[in-house]
């Protein structure tokens, strides 16, 4: 921890690190907070893994056919959508399972991805990259990409707060209303899909799958209200990614996997702590 903060002011990557966990903590606790109360959590790992089948296209065809448009995040971004959309399509009008649609998805990008893999020698490591990215090797351009996913996130969410809250809590009743529940479910999946994509890019699908869900975890625990619940997750993301960063940095151990630990002690704490004060042990 002094280590950390003794060479904090020194060195460029350790401070572009912690505004990216700060940067993080907002799209997560906003995002995250609608995923949990919607019960789609799953969306995370499974849209993770369907880009792979546009970032696999999109870099074989920068490498075969010269399309040095064809950028990886622009194909995850769009497949991305894609998928977010298909999801809520089906779940709404063929009644499916999220789960299940989301779990074909899940298997076909990554088989679609694989085959481009295949045809593209050489490349596998850049893909394992936008997958599995590393927190301390963040640039400014990634900070740029996240400043803008946040306004983007906030903005959306502040605008179509109520219409969300409705679509989360109760659809049903949104559609009596006349609220086009439609429209905001998918609009709230694609917003939950482009978090996501985003920021596996840049820290990684394990960590993102863990701040879209353990501190949100712990804050619908202690709070009653949607908004309540995003302001408590964000704070909780940021002192995660905060203290994942400072306790890793000394002895050299992967920053993401300490703040997960981190993160998953604390929800495990926090649950044991309402449990025993529901039953009056405390």
């Amino acid at each position: 921890m002094h280590q950390f903060l003794t060479d904090l002011p020194q060195y460029p990557f350790l401070q572009h690190a912690l505004l990216t966990g700060i940067l993080a903590s907002v799209a997560c606790g906003i995002i995250g907070t609608y995923v949990v109360v919607r019960r789609i959590s799953y969306i995370a790992d499974g849209i993770a893994h369907a880009v792979l089948g546009g970032m696999g296209a999109a870099l074989y065809l920068q490498k075969m056919y010269q399309w040095h448009g064809a950028m990886p995040i622009y194909g995850a971004v769009i497949s991305a959508i894609i998928a977010a959309i298909i999801i809520g399509l089906v779940s709404l009008w063929a009644k499916q399972r999220e789960d299940t649609v989301i779990s074909a998805l899940w298997a076909v990008g990554m088989a679609v991805g694989i085959i481009f893999i295949s045809r593209t020698p050489g490349y596998n490591e850049d893909l394992m990259g936008y997958l599995f990215g590393n927190i301390l090797m963040v640039s400014s351009s990634d900070l740029w990409m996240l400043a803008v996913l946040d306004t983007i996130v906030v903005v959306m969410g502040l605008l179509f707060y109520n219409q969300f809250l409705a679509v989360c809590f109760d659809d049903e009743f949104a559609r009596l209303r006349g609220l086009r529940v439609e429209f905001f479910y998918l609009l709230l999946l694609c917003l939950a899909a482009l978090t996501v994509v985003v920021l596996a890019t840049v820290v990684g699908i394990v960590m993102v799958i863990a701040l879209l869900t353990l501190p949100i975890g712990i804050a619908a625990l202690f709070s009653r209200t949607l908004w309540r619940m995003m302001v408590i997750s964000s704070v909780l993301c940021v002192l995660f990614t905060t203290s994942g960063l400072a306790l890793s940095y000394g002895p050299d151990y992967p920053a993401g996997a300490t703040t997960i630990i981190i993160a998953g002690a604390a929800y495990l704490a926090a649950t044991t702590f309402k449990l025993a004060l529901s039953r009056g042990r405390l």
